[in-house]
């Protein structure tokens, strides 16, 4: 008996191994299916997001990417890529925008534009800012300063603003930038946020266009919302982009990483 393993002949061989025409198929459909669970993540669970402004300083900078949580309010035709729910109003939502919370949501006047700002006023609420005090339901907001802070402005130059903590209804702390209590938007009427709305603020308050311009933002429709800022995943100090891995080591805010964005509420309102 031959212990001599057989041998595949040449044809065989040649149909064994796949041709170009396969390998090209695929290689399109492996490229189909990551593209489909690219958009499945990203339709309903989580959408990185980076930040081209100022105006949500201290607590996000230019160069900061970060996910966005798509599942904690449920979804709406803004949910899906170019809008293509094809449904009004919002489905499958357990939980409510919390005041506190940071959102990104479609612009009402604009919905092909992406906004990021903190919730400040829920449905029913009156929002009022007076000599750069904000007052919701007629209390006012308190603050504690924290100190003199110089950021580099996103035109160029230097801006020296007044860091302080503000402390929401409910006991949610965050910092807040103001050049002074009286700029543009520190004097405003009194807003009624209607239901099915938000009311929106920017953390760096006098460089924020936010729901206090009523022409422009105003009143934020819940189905505008597309998720709720949760962790910077990257950031970059605006030197090197999040492709350009070559500069990445001295570009990278490492300190920032792994950040959360999400407030962080007392014991007694999480029960």
């Amino acid at each position: 008996m031959s212990d001599t393993a057989p041998v595949a002949s040449e044809d065989q061989k040649l149909k064994q191994k796949p041709s170009a025409k396969e390998e090209w198929s695929d290689m399109f459909k492996t490229a189909v299916i990551a593209v489909i669970f690219a958009v499945i993540i990203r339709t309903f669970i989580y959408e990185p997001f980076n930040i081209p402004s100022s105006s949500m300083r201290p607590t996000l900078l230019v160069g900061d990417y970060l996910f966005v949580s798509k599942f904690e309010y449920g979804y709406s035709r803004h949910s899906f890529p170019f809008g293509l729910g094809g449904f009004d109003g919002r489905i499958m939502s357990h939980k409510f925008p919390e005041r506190g919370d940071v959102i990104v949501f479609k612009l009402p006047t604009n919905t092909s534009t992406d906004y990021i700002k903190r919730v400040i006023g829920l449905p029913g609420d009156t929002v009022q800012v007076i000599g750069g005090r904000l007052y919701i339901n007629d209390e006012r907001v308190e603050r504690e300063i924290v100190g003199l802070k110089e950021y580099p402005g996103d035109h160029g130059g230097t801006v020296k603003v007044q860091h302080y903590l503000e402390t929401l209804p409910g006991g949610v702390v965050h910092d807040i930038y103001e050049v002074s209590d009286n700029d543009t938007l520190d004097n405003t009427p009194k807003y009624r946020v209607p239901e099915g709305h938000v009311f929106a603020m920017g953390d760096n308050r006098d460089n924020s266009q936010d729901s206090r311009v009523q022409s422009v933002v105003g009143f934020i429709p819940l189905e505008n919302i597309v998720g709720r800022a949760e962790r910077i995943f990257f950031s970059t100090n605006g030197k090197a982009r999040i492709y350009e891995v070559w500069k990445w080591p001295f570009s990278i805010r490492f300190n920032r990483i792994f950040d959360s964005v999400a407030p962080i509420r007392p014991a007694a309102e999480k029960k």
